[in-house]
């Protein structure tokens, strides 16, 4: 799994492309500020694994990020673009889905953008060392 995790002081999008057919239909966009956006790629080899264990891997890592950042809103964002190997949209989703909870039980505010969707995005973020963050997990 590769991440690239940012503090944003602002974060909006708004949906551009629908690129799966099963994709719940979204028409607005969404702003938020002051939070930890992560572009996330999930990869095949994470398919070895279980979910239980990739999500707590990933939920670590935006744990700390967000702490060193002083912060407690975390959005989840599919990015399909840091990564020649992709896992599978049923695995992807089910991962999103179990780390967004495990965050909502530590107290954290979460969402995720829309699933299945090309997006045209905002972002404003600082420009200091912890603000972004690339991972392998």
């Amino acid at each position: 799994m590769k991440v690239l995790v940012m503090y944003v002081d602002e974060f909006g999008y708004s949906p551009a492309i629908k690129n799966l057919e099963s994709a719940e239909e979204v028409t607005e966009g969404k702003k938020y500020t002051d939070s930890i956006v992560a572009f996330i790629q999930v990869e095949e080899s994470d398919e070895e694994k279980t979910v239980t264990s990739r999500e707590k891997k990933l939920v670590n890592h935006l744990k700390w990020t967000a702490r060193k950042n002083n912060c407690k809103k975390v959005i989840l964002h599919s990015f399909a673009h840091l990564s020649d190997s992709k896992a599978s949209v049923e695995f992807t989703k089910e991962l999103f889905d179990k780390a967004e909870i495990r965050l909502q039980n530590a107290e954290f505010t979460t969402t995720q953008t829309p699933f299945g969707y090309f997006l045209d995005l905002e972002i404003k973020a600082p420009g200091y060392s912890l603000a972004r963050i690339w991972a392998t997990l």
